[in-house]
């Protein structure tokens, strides 16, 4: 089979096309047949090594065992199972669940041994991967382009939303929102939950995307006035920011907040540093939420809300698997509308 991998923490010059041979499923897994692959910030951070410190990274302590095939926004046909799966799964179009870990349910996700497909599993950069048969889930859509963008995106969206316990009519101020966890992150909040979300982008080019999207406002954060137009067109402070950028958007949350107000952070885009005031944080009664994927019982609450139609896939582009290397390239840059996905 084609595959992609990564052969050390650098640049894309670390990304390789090989020949690999069809990987075989143990006893509990399954050999899926992979039909499309979105891109996440996940293997791009595991590549430059932004996950770890010094040369490690990766969701263990350990770091990544190279080489190894990223890509964890996995959909395809169970095409072979292991000894001790149903038949009746062969042929199943399904979506991977992206990790493992021996957490109870519901704090799998706080589990030490939690395990990455495409970091500690070979992923989806590839045109087979195998996976434990209890960890597919049935597609929510009949496409395999559509159903691959909800994968960590989606569960990492669902569970902030589910962190901070949205109520209908509060007022959300999504960052990112033209990414793959923001653009989701609006649906959700607005779509799902019914609150009013002030969205923020770089590109005003994209408000009426976004608006489409479910966003009551499309504010830039280039804005050298970002605090001031929020609290103008909320006619006061907000209740929560679902934030994937980091430092750069980092004192306009706090300032724009109302007092008990929560702030819930995904993602360190604009920088992984920041400064905090603390008098800001305790006179102000904020909450800090640090938000890293979800629960199989989210994952479940998530796909589901596809299924109906209440949050929709959001692409930007698609590119052939051989292509990775540009895909990549293409997913660091600003402007872009959702997910860039890999085809083999």
């Amino acid at each position: 089979m084609k595959a992609v991998q990564v052969t050390g923490y650098g640049d894309i010059d670390k990304l390789e096309l090989v020949n690999r041979t069809i990987p075989e499923p143990k006893e509990n897994e399954v050999l899926v047949k992979v039909e499309a692959c979105a891109i996440n910030n996940t293997e791009i951070w595991m590549r430059e090594g932004a996950y770890g410190t010094g040369s490690q990274s990766g969701w263990r302590e350990e770091g990544v065992q190279f080489p190894r095939v990223p890509g964890s926004d996995i959909t395809g046909t169970i095409v072979k199972e292991g000894s001790s799966v149903t038949p009746s799964m062969l042929g199943r179009d399904v979506v991977l669940f992206p990790f493992t870990s021996s957490g109870k349910a519901g704090s799998e996700h706080y589990s030490e041994d939690m395990s990455f497909i495409g970091s500690e599993y070979d992923g989806g950069y590839a045109e087979y991967v195998v996976w434990p048969a209890h960890l597919c889930f049935d597609m929510p859509l009949s496409d395999y382009t559509e159903s691959a963008v909800f994968t960590v995106s989606g569960l990492t969206a669902w569970h902030m939303a589910e962190q901070i316990q949205i109520m209908p009519e509060e007022t959300i101020v999504v960052t990112g929102a033209n990414g793959g966890v923001g653009s989701l992150n609006v649906q959700i909040a607005s779509k799902v939950y019914g609150a009013r979300v002030i969205a923020i982008v770089g590109d005003l080019a994209l408000e009426e995307d976004i608006r489409q999207l479910g966003a009551a406002h499309v504010l830039s954060y280039r804005s050298v006035n970002l605090a001031e137009e929020i609290l103008e067109i909320n006619d006061g402070q907000v209740d929560a920011v679902l934030d994937v950028v980091g430092d750069a958007l980092f004192s306009t949350s706090l300032q724009v907040l109302k007092k008990g107000g929560k702030f819930c952070t995904a993602g360190s885009a604009g920088g992984q540093k920041t400064e905090l005031d603390l008098r800001t944080l305790y006179l102000k009664h904020i909450t800090l939420y640090g938000s890293v994927l979800g629960t199989r019982e989210e994952f479940e609450r998530m796909l589901q809300a596809v299924s109906e139609g209440k949050i929709k896939p959001v692409i930007d582009c698609t590119y052939p698997l051989e292509e990775a290397k540009a895909a990549q390239t293409y997913f660091k840059k600003a402007g872009k509308l959702g997910k860039v996905v890999l085809l083999p």
